[in-house]
């Protein structure tokens, strides 16, 4: 039996690149100079939990691109996740989506004020920027350049703008993927593209890559969407049911719990398909992609 045909679950999968991950997050977050005040909400806020889905989606396009794992990709990772866990600090401000709870701990305007929250949100995107300004060669670049695309006004940023309704959107689902494509699936697929442009991938390989990111990025929210209504606090790590207290739309207000569980498993398979073309090197990839779609918290 093939070391891939063992895996079975999203944590024996995710495992190496999680371990990988919390060490070079613990060693990067922070740089020198920083007060202690604001280091120790910028560790809290980066090193309390989570899947490390998007470092472990760097790893893995890399692999699939038939790139190794060098300073180039572990950076990128980091660099993927703290802006990441800005955007969840800033996300769950009351200003925002106003949460309590995240990865089944208070969230950070909870635990250290408002202020300090705002601020630990900038200082972790900023550090994103400068983790990457130090990879040893030409591709620091243009990953910087990945990653503000996907994080900035026309990406994630945008797609906060949409949810939050600040500006105008279609009527119908349209809407809803208009949204999604920018909030959640945009720096997810950043994610994969930095991770083939550390393994040096042709531009096929990079299209590849990144339809099968774009499609992930929107299955995942789907899903979420879904888990929304059907998890519960202990097991998702923060409150279940707000979007519909708040009156959002989701993707099972707009589609019903089927319809959304039907369009995530037909974005599932079409990320999937994306990656026929690149052979056995994006088998790990292509096994995230399902085990993700199984996921229940």
């Amino acid at each position: 039996m093939s070391k891939q045909a063992s895996i079975s679950t999203l944590g024996q999968l995710l495992g190496p690149y999680v371990r990988m991950s919390e060490q070079d997050l613990a060693k990067w977050v922070v740089e020198d100079g920083t007060p202690p005040s604001l280091a120790e909400a910028m560790r809290y806020c980066v090193l309390g939990g989570g899947k490390r889905l998007r470092p472990a989606l760097v790893f893995l396009a890399c692999q699939a691109a038939g790139g190794p794992v060098d300073q180039a990709t572990r950076r990128s990772a980091v660099a993927v996740e703290l802006v990441h866990c800005y955007s969840l600090v800033h996300d769950d401000l009351p200003a925002m989506d106003d949460d309590t709870l995240r990865r089944g701990r208070p969230t950070a305007h909870v635990r250290f004020g408002e202020a300090m929250a705002i601020l630990a949100g900038d200082a972790l995107l900023t550090r994103a920027f400068s983790v990457l300004s130090e990879v040893p060669d030409a591709r620091s670049g243009p990953l910087a350049a990945e990653l503000a695309r996907g994080a900035g006004p026309a990406g994630m940023i945008a797609g906060q703008v949409a949810d939050m309704g600040l500006c105008e959107l279609p009527a119908d689902t349209d809407a809803l993927r208009y949204i999604h494509l920018r909030k959640t699936a945009a720096l997810i697929t950043a994610a994969a593209r930095m991770g083939a442009l550390c393994g040096r991938a042709d531009e096929r390989a990079l299209a590849a890559v990144a339809a099968a990111g774009e499609n992930l990025g929107l299955a995942f929210q789907v899903l979420d969407d879904v888990l929304d209504v059907t998890g519960n606090a202990a097991g998702l790590g923060k409150t279940p049911g707000k979007d519909a207290q708040a009156g959002k739309r989701t993707y099972v207000s707009e589609l019903g719990l089927e319809g959304a569980r039907e369009l995530g498993r037909r974005l599932t398979d079409a990320a999937i398909e994306a990656l026929a073309g690149l052979g056995a090197p994006a088998d790990p990839l292509r096994l995230l992609i399902r085990l993700l779609a199984e996921r229940t918290h």
